[in-house]
């Protein structure tokens, strides 16, 4: 095995004895890892954690680790598919909050990146960053004509650093696919690669801004949801200007201080906001955390910040996701494993029945029941529950979904426990239902579906043109897959290698009694030609042999 380069052994060590500190060593220990343990330092190698508990020891050793492991964390946390429902609610608390660089190194970099200094950019600039995460901090600012603007600037040495810590997780992947079998179904190196598209996406503010863009141009005919303007003039790779929304974050916000209705009809604002991104646009914000969501004229609009995180939806998945909203909300329970397995879930067809008992159980729980009559976290809970246990495949494109509907439905208790999702979902799954069988919409999709069956049908001949070529060339082998294949083989295997000692066995004692019965001279062992008894005994010995393998194998 190719050990770890030198220059993150350090490294791995360190993150070996914080494992170790936060009651993960017998996890080294156990699957041959205690090479990177130092040695002497063997506290915490017994499991003494409850399962209850290992989900926060996991969390407090990523917040102890930095920035980089935290958002690893937070990306595990949107896999209830390969990690166990009580980890994966402990993760989803993980916070990208980091301490703020100086200042200083915040003119740098906007020196460099804009070529001006900050007096000669902004009328002022407020030193005090408002909020500071691992990859950039955001400040208030006032431009030269007077507008107000929040400032994202990203940390000098920021790329670097995950630069470095993304390979060190490569490492640990290889190490962990190799010498842990128990994460044999998944692929970790997969899923580090995943973590890294993830991250680098993060590191261009061009990109950030562009999604920012998209999500005004959507909701430019909507007063009641608010988009940030670009100013692309101070928008750079690590420097990313925004129009400031002047008002309150949902965080800061006090139900108490907000009457029934308005906080009624705002969680119902927040509820229907997401649903068109998601259901119309097809482009959706993946991270609705009460920070990143500004509540303006007194309840009655919603702001939105934060576009790092964007999730985008294909409108044949649109199509695919539209049925599975109407059949949920009209109580079609029975069609919801055909949806699913549209969208890409995979699970396995033998325990279809299964999968169906165990949505209605769920469905019919909660159906109609507002948040105030049920825990949240506890449907949440069960339905990561039925992910691990059915061993459900969830598609990756999906997996940011999944996130911004549980931290909606978080939002949404913290907030309005009295809110019921149905009465939302009902009248908007009708809209959505005429919308897609309107007889326009039904129109351009036929002649989109009749512009491609012709480039099928034009290509066709050629392609068969090609595959004779490809027969005739000798370039085609066909190759099968035989379930059980193996185990069959390996019992006839073992079937034959019986059958030839058998065979060795009888022409041993055949061959023993010709030589005892015509050899006259020679030695004698107990009266018995000396060659005739080894061969007798070697014949017995090899016979007592096969006859304990097949009373062991059960099948005698």
């Amino acid at each position: 095995m190719a050990r770890p380069a030198t220059r993150n052994i350090g490294r791995l060590s360190e993150i070996a004895q914080v494992a170790v500190k936060h009651g993960f060593g017998y996890f080294f220990e156990r699957h041959r890892l205690t090479d990177l343990v130092p040695w002497g330092s063997r506290d915490g190698l017994e499991p003494d954690e409850t399962p209850s508990e290992r989900g926060r020891h996991l969390r407090e050793m990523f917040d102890e680790l930095g920035p980089t492991f935290v958002k690893f964390g937070q990306l595990l946390s949107t896999r209830p598919d390969i990690v166990p429902p009580d980890i994966v609610l402990e993760l989803q608390k993980l916070q990208d909050d980091a301490r703020p660089v100086p200042f200083t190194d915040i003119e740098r970099v906007i020196g460099e990146e804009l070529g001006l200094t900050t007096a000669q950019a902004f009328l002022e600039f407020d030193e005090t960053p408002t909020a500071a995460a691992s990859i950039g901090q955001v400040h208030h600012a006032m431009l030269p004509n007077g507008e107000r603007v929040a400032v994202k600037v990203q940390r000098p040495e920021a790329p670097r650093q995950i630069e470095a810590d993304i390979a060190l997780l490569h490492q640990a992947a290889r190490i962990a696919r190799e010498r842990v079998q128990a994460l044999e179904f998944v692929d970790p190196e997969q899923l580090v690669d995943e973590f890294a598209r993830s991250i680098r996406s993060e590191l261009d503010y061009r990109a950030e801004a562009r999604s920012a863009e998209a999500f005004r141009r959507n909701f430019a005919g909507e007063p009641q949801v608010k988009i940030p303007r670009v100013y692309w003039s101070y928008t750079t790779g690590r420097v990313l200007v925004l129009e400031l929304l002047e008002g309150t974050q949902l965080a800061d916000v006090e139900p108490a201080s907000l009457t029934h209705d308005q906080r009624r009809d705002l969680a119902y604002l927040i509820a229907e906001t997401w649903m068109t991104m998601i259901f119309r646009h097809g482009l959706f914000h993946g991270d609705p955390h009460p920070a990143n969501i500004f509540v303006l004229d007194g309840g009655r609009t919603v702001g939105l910040v934060d576009f790092g995180q964007v999730g985008k939806l294909t409108d044949a998945d649109l199509s695919k996701l539209t049925g599975l909203f109407i059949d949920a909300a009209n109580e079609r329970v029975e069609a919801l494993p055909r949806r699913l397995a549209d969208l890409g879930v995979g699970f396995d067809r033998d325990r279809e029945e299964e999968f169906i008992a165990e949505l209605r159980e769920i469905y019919y729980r909660y159906y109609g029941a507002s948040l105030a009559e049920i825990d949240p976290l506890q449907v949440i809970r069960e339905a990561f529950e039925l992910i691990y246990s059915l061993n459900l495949r969830l598609p990756t494109r999906f997996v940011l979904l999944d996130k911004a509907i549980a931290t909606l439905a978080s939002v949404g208790v913290s907030f309005y426990p009295d809110f019921n999702v149905f009465e939302v979902a009902r009248p908007y799954a009708r809209n959505l239902m005429l919308e897609r069988y309107a007889p326009e919409r039904v129109l351009r999709e036929a002649r989109e579906e009749s512009v491609e069956l012709v480039r099928i049908a034009r290509a066709l001949p050629y392609q068969l043109h090609d595959l004779l070529e490809e027969i005739r060339d000798g370039q085609v082998e066909v190759g099968f897959v035989h379930k059980g294949l193996d185990e069959f083989m390996h019992k006839v295997d073992a079937s034959f290698n019986r059958l030839v000692v058998a065979l060795i066995v009888v022409g041993g004692l055949i061959g023993s009694s010709l030589i005892g019965t015509f050899a006259k001279q020679g030695p004698h062992v107990l009266g018995v030609n000396f060659l005739s008894f080894i061969g007798f005994l070697l014949s017995g010995a090899l016979g007592v042999w096969l006859l304990w393998g097949v009373i062991r194998s059960g099948r005698l």
